[in-house]
């Protein structure tokens, strides 16, 4: 009974697994690289065996095709194959190689890897495992190596380095390599470092044989020794060979803590020259300043720069801003000769400047502007407007305080002439005049308190008295001052008091004594239609604005005046009638 249980169930074990299906062995399997062949009239030919230490086949492995080992080699139209041991699909005409495989290209480049599949038919491979590729131009070391021999490329996108032979290195996750031209096209963010710049840049196409990359997405060039000195462009080319950058797009040169911008910008990194046409803005945050013009030029080693064609410079201060125009404008920096470790920094202006400031407004054909000091020259020409008042001369030089951004004083040399309205809320023409060889204007609170008027000093001032009670002024008449040294005092923007030192000769004189053209010197230039009113009238050679109409009031004078003429007539000697006899 039990003999026969056992051999029942024997026949339902064979009969069950009679019915399993056997195992297929399922092919080659191939990756879908080798599944889109590249176009070509010819068929490619089959891969040629040439040597191998050892051949065999199994036929329960590698579906029954060759396996040859030991110094292998195959050839195909002139690439060579070597490896310790390769799988020949003959069907299929495909190789899987393994162990030190070498395959040399027809133009002598190399590529080696642990393990490489190749398809014959598609002339194609893939490097695995410490894969470099070698030619005479770089190295390229990733993990796995797409090549494709027909077009000549070979693509990577499992990041890898690249070792070129002017000494650079490139890092990148995925990028074709263009073995014929030499083009290297990088996908995605990567880096070039050289010994002196780093190059890191979203999208680059480099060109071994030239040593030319171009851009095409956000990217950085910084330099080495200063890494607060690059170039940043969206759409570019730099030359290694030449170390010359063209920037085309959102660009910008950071420099010695400045920054170059424009529509298009060219840098050398050799001279440290670099230019921008279009749009161009110089920048300087240190000196919260900065020059606009549509053409611009920067020296890095010089620490200078210069802004032309239609160019303006704006100063920011805390409260308002400096507005200036000229033909041209520099900047640069200069050691200081006190500190050796500190610069100042300076600005010069040629031709036509004009200036702007709610509080002052200047014009003059040059200027010079120590920006550290807070020290101005304006130059042939100048002239100066602070409210009611103007100052002219040969030179005109303004002292100001640049971190408490407040005018210290002016000082005016050759031919200084100030002229103050007398009352700056009416239109009559009563002007207060200073003039001398040199004169010297102290600010209080951005306003004049004291100008001193040295060397020939002369003055036409109004007289004024203030009735303490009611605080009613009443012109008294004109002083006529002339000294070898005026100083006028200030209070509240009017002139209060004027005292004349050395060789004193100063007299008051009621206004009927003073005829029109005595109120005034010579020389009286009162200008209204040249001064800036507002920052846009810097870009115009003059504003033209209407002279301002003052009323002239001589009466006083011409009443007395002809009272005294009559007085005179009455007093003239009566001449004797002749009779004749």
């Amino acid at each position: 009974m039990k003999k026969s249980f056992f051999l029942i169930l024997f026949f339902i074990v064979i009969k069950l697994f009679g019915q399993v299906t056997p195992t297929q062995n399922p092919g080659l399997v191939k990756d879908p690289f080798f599944n889109n062949p590249n176009p070509k009239k010819e068929a490619s030919k089959k891969v040629q065996h040439k040597h191998s230490d050892n051949f065999g086949v199994k036929a329960d492995k590698y579906e029954g095709n060759p396996v040859f080992s030991g110094n292998v080699m195959f050839e195909q139209q002139g690439s060579i194959l070597t490896a310790d041991e390769v799988v020949f699909y003959q069907k299929e005409n495909f190789l899987k190689a393994i162990g030190n495989v070498v395959l040399t290209t027809t133009d002598g480049s190399k590529i080696t890897a642990e393990e490489m599949e190749y398809d014959g038919n598609t002339e194609r491979g893939i490097a695995k495992r410490n894969v470099v590729l070698t030619d005479p131009k770089q190295t390229i070391k990733t993990e796995t190596l797409y090549y494709d021999k027909i077009p000549n490329t070979a693509y990577f996108n499992t990041g890898g380095t690249i070792y070129s032979n002017d000494g650079s290195v490139m890092y990148t996750k995925t990028a074709t390599y263009h073995l014929n031209t030499k083009m290297i096209d990088f996908i995605g963010r990567s880096n070039i470092e050289t010994d002196k710049y780093t190059i890191v840049s979203d999208n680059i196409k480099t060109n071994q044989n030239t040593g030319v990359s171009d851009f095409f997405g956000p990217t950085t060039i910084r330099a080495k020794d200063n890494p607060r000195n690059y170039v940043y462009t969206e759409l570019g080319t730099h030359n290694s060979k030449t170390n010359e950058s063209f920037l085309n797009k959102n660009s910008r040169i950071h420099y010695n803590e400045k920054v170059l911008t424009g529509d298009k910008l060219y840098f050398n990194r050799n001279t440290g020259f670099g230019k921008g046409t279009g749009n161009v803005t110089l920048d300087d945050p240190k000196e919260k300043r900065y020059i606009k013009g549509g053409y611009g030029e920067i020296y890095e080693k010089k620490d200078s720069a210069m802004v032309t064609d239609k160019p303006y410079l704006v100063k920011v201060l805390s409260k308002d801003s400096v507005y200036m125009s000229a033909d041209k404008f520099l900047s640069f920096q200069k050691p200081d000769s006190a500190n050796a470790l500190k610069k100042k920094s300076f600005v010069r202006a040629f031709r036509k400047v004009r200036i702007f400031k709610p509080n002052m407004q200047g014009r003059a054909d040059s200027l010079s502007f120590n920006e550290t000091d807070g020290e101005m020259h304006l130059m042939r020409k100048p002239m100066l407007w602070m409210g009611a008042k103007q100052i002219t001369g040969d030179e005109i030089r303004i002292y100001s305080d640049p971190e408490k951004e407040i005018t210290d004083s002016i000082r005016v040399l050759g031919n200084a002439f100030a002229i103050s309205k007398a009352d700056s809320l009416n239109l009559k023409d009563e002007f207060n005049q200073i003039k001398s060889k040199n004169m010297i204007v102290y600010l209080k609170d951005n306003s004049i308190d004291i100008a001193k008027a040295v060397g020939n000093a002369q003055a036409i001032t109004y007289a004024d008295d203030t009735n303490e009670k009611t605080k009613e002024v009443t012109r008294i008449g004109v002083a006529l001052s002339t000294c070898g040294e005026i100083v006028a005092h200030f209070i509240e923007r009017r002139l209060e008091q004027v005292d004349c030192n050395v060789g004193a000769n100063s007299d008051i004189y009621p206004m009927s004594k003073v005829s029109k053209d005595e109120r005034f010197f010579k020389d009286f230039n009162w200008n209204t239609k040249d001064r800036p009113q507002k920052w846009g009238d810097i870009f115009l050679d003059t504003p033209n604005y209407p002279e301002i109409v003052y009323e002239s009031d001589n009466s006083l004078f011409e009443r007395a005046d002809a009272e005294r003429k009559k007085l005179e007539e009455k007093n003239k000697p009566k001449t004797p009638t002749r009779v004749k006899k």
